[in-house]
């Protein structure tokens, strides 16, 4: 096992209290629903609960998948052989890395909470296609937790049940670094999944949409319903696979400028792009320029960010870095 990064303050553990996932057990350990000849995932989850006296942490918005239908699409969507190095987030108590270990030639297991680790080293003892690594996937350099395997596999999958408090920055740190990834395959909740595949004119498309779509391509596999976790959540769940693009969705004389433009629609979004962006100091132009790049990228100043398609952000993205190219 290797250690990257420890657990974060302010995470409280539920210790020497009667916590609402305890309770859930025992109430159905007692109904007789999960007894030990039980096979289920749901009732091999509970039993190790139970067995290890484990209790969830509200920082960390634990919620296993236990309902082994899912496991299996999620499988299935990664499309693995023997020949693949997996990257696996948040791996709980293994049942996911267990089922991918079957497919994957090797697979990195990145857990955050230390106290499953014990658990995971037990499960995988002598496992050696399985590295767990205690640590917090947003402060690993993922080009060297994955520089051994991807010399030998030239890429990496990814596959993930993320909690839904670090959904966006992780999905961002993956493509961030695309060139490491051929396809990821994670569970997020479905309202985030709506916005990842979303496109112009719907109240789920904005920046997120664009940056997900920049470097990949994205599809809702199947809806998770919430039942099929433990604890339960409060709100169902997708499965979405990402096909990492070779190249961008669209070619751009400079990307800072078409992700500033981006932000800067979206953040005021009810706002015309005039509006919006005539206050971004961070496009670098002036108010005459603006009007010109509208101009030259036969985009209406008066329309708002939502209306506008990839393509016509990187059209007046060009339009504003070639005015201001000659401006300097």
């Amino acid at each position: 096992m290797r250690l990257l990064a420890g657990t974060p303050c302010g995470c409280l553990f539920l210790l020497g209290e009667k916590s609402s996932v305890e309770s859930d057990v025992r109430m159905e350990l007692e109904m007789g629903m999960y007894g030990p000849g039980n096979g289920s995932l749901r009732g091999r989850t509970l039993a190790l609960i139970k067995k290890y006296g484990f209790s969830s942490m509200r920082c960390l918005g634990q919620n296993f998948l236990v309902d082994e239908r899912y496991i299996l699409r999620i499988v299935e969507a990664a499309g693995l052989t023997v020949d693949d190095l997996v990257l696996e987030v948040g791996p709980g108590f293994g049942f996911l890395t267990e089922a991918l270990a079957s497919r994957a030639g090797r697979v990195i297991a990145v857990e955050l909470d230390r106290r499953l680790i014990p658990i995971l080293e037990e499960r995988f003892a002598g496992h050696p296609g399985i590295e767990l690594v205690h640590g917090d996937i947003l402060k690993v350099n993922l080009t060297e937790l994955l520089s051994s395997g991807i010399k030998s596999t030239g890429s990496c999958k990814v596959v993930a049940n993320l909690p839904y408090y670090i959904t966006t920055p992780v999905i961002m740190k993956f493509l961030e670094s695309w060139s490491l990834f051929k396809r990821i395959v994670i569970t997020v909740q479905k309202e985030v999944a709506f916005r990842m595949t979303a496109g112009p004119g719907g109240k789920e498309y904005g920046a997120f949409s664009i940056a997900v779509q920049f470097r990949s391509v994205p599809e809702i596999v199947e809806v998770v319903p919430r039942s099929s976790f433990f604890p339960e959540p409060e709100v169902d769940s997708a499965i979405v696979r990402l096909e990492i693009r070779r190249e961008p969705a669209v070619g751009l004389l400079d990307e800072a400028a078409f992700f500033a433009i981006v932000r800067a629609g979206f953040g005021k979004r009810r706002k015309t792009l005039r509006n919006a962006l005539k206050g971004a100091g961070e496009l670098g132009i002036g108010l005459d320029a603006l009007e010109e790049a509208f101009k030259i990228s036969r985009i209406d100043p008066a329309r708002r960010a939502e209306t506008l398609g990839m393509e016509e952000f990187a059209r007046l993205a060009d339009a504003i870095a070639s005015l201001r190219g000659m401006h300097l």
